[in-house]
């Protein structure tokens, strides 16, 4: 099952099921965050309580999309509650990359770089055997709701950045239950929007390179996430074009951690168990652009597509000016 959120040509907002380009409404929920609330008071599936509550009022996805009306899959009331998080150096990527990064983490530990030390330890120790915890995955922030982008919205690059760039990844949609449970809801599309050039100068800069906004959605697949997932990246120019475009995987067959160990080793952590909150976390790619010396420049298009995901996300890029503050004592 797919879901959307979105808003009516009137301003009023819904969730609503895909499939293909008939969006057909629910009745008594205004949004995601209010389904899986009465999913987890009422110990049922987002996928049955969804399908007792369609009506019959239908809408096409292309003209929703078209008009700038839709909205992240998952949100929550207070931007602030919301947690953007993710995981990195979890994914093997095609066979030459694997080959490749095979190579470079074979030999000598101690002649290996941190994050190859890092992605090295994922490789080994990522998918325990039975019910124990894997080794720890590399992990970032990313800023809470205010920086999520619905499908159609654009990535805004503060002008003090040096690089825009795309990750094609998915991510976990997450709602914490009253009793500081986690629920995941399911997984959507995610553009983890990068600054790779500030990250290459120094890996300990990471933290400031993720400290962007990111894309999420269009549709939230509910369920489990397929063990192997296949997508496309591209990058469009001002007009149109195709300039870029690679291949994607992801899902376990891929990755180098299962997703239980990954979202172990991120609610473990008592402040991201608080009741009520939503958490948005993206599971890491082996693509992108910037490895190809691509330079995304402002007006042009990131559009990530999978099948196995509905519709693709595509969100231009845009430059934000301003950003400074000087601060004032007093």
């Amino acid at each position: 099952m797919l879901l959307i959120q979105y808003k009516t040509a009137t301003g009023d907002r819904r969730v609503g099921i895909l499939n293909g380009d008939d969006v057909t409404a629910l009745a008594g929920y205004a949004t995601t965050y209010e389904l899986a609330a009465d999913a987890i008071a009422g110990g049922t599936g987002i996928a049955p309580l969804a399908s007792g509550a369609v009506t019959r009022s239908s809408e096409s996805y292309a003209t929703i999309a078209q008009q700038g009306r839709l909205l992240a899959p998952l949100d929550h009331p207070d931007p602030a509650h919301c947690y953007v998080t993710g995981t990195g150096l979890t994914h093997l990527g095609s066979a030459d990359t694997r080959d490749a990064m095979h190579k470079k983490i074979g030999g000598d530990v101690e002649n290996l770089s941190d994050s190859m030390k890092m992605f090295r330890l994922g490789v080994e120790g990522g998918k325990p055997a039975g019910e124990g915890p894997g080794v720890q995955p590399e992990w970032f922030y990313k800023g809470d709701g205010s920086v999520v982008r619905a499908g159609g919205q654009a990535l805004d690059m503060p002008e003090f950045a040096l690089d825009g760039g795309e990750e094609p990844e998915i991510a976990g949609l997450y709602v914490i239950g009253a009793d500081g449970q986690p629920y995941r809801l399911g997984f959507a599309l995610g553009n983890e929007f990068s600054d790779h050039v500030t990250e290459r100068q120094n890996y300990l800069y990471l933290a400031h390179s993720k400290l962007r906004s990111c894309g999420v959605g269009p549709a939230l697949r509910v369920g489990e996430l397929p063990a192997h997932v296949e997508g496309v990246s591209r990058i469009r120019d001002t007009a149109g074009q195709v300039r870029w475009e690679k291949a994607f995987v992801s899902g376990e067959q891929n990755m180098s951690h299962t997703i239980a160990n990954l979202e172990h080793h991120h609610f473990k952590y008592g402040l991201f168990k608080r009741p009520g909150d939503v958490h948005i976390h993206f599971f890491g790619t082996a693509t992108l652009s910037f490895a190809d010396n691509v330079s995304v420049q402002a007006g042009e298009t990131f559009e990530i597509e999978s099948p196995q995901f509905g519709p693709a996300l595509r969100n231009a890029l845009a430059v934000t000016p301003g950003g400074h503050a000087k601060v004032k004592a007093l």
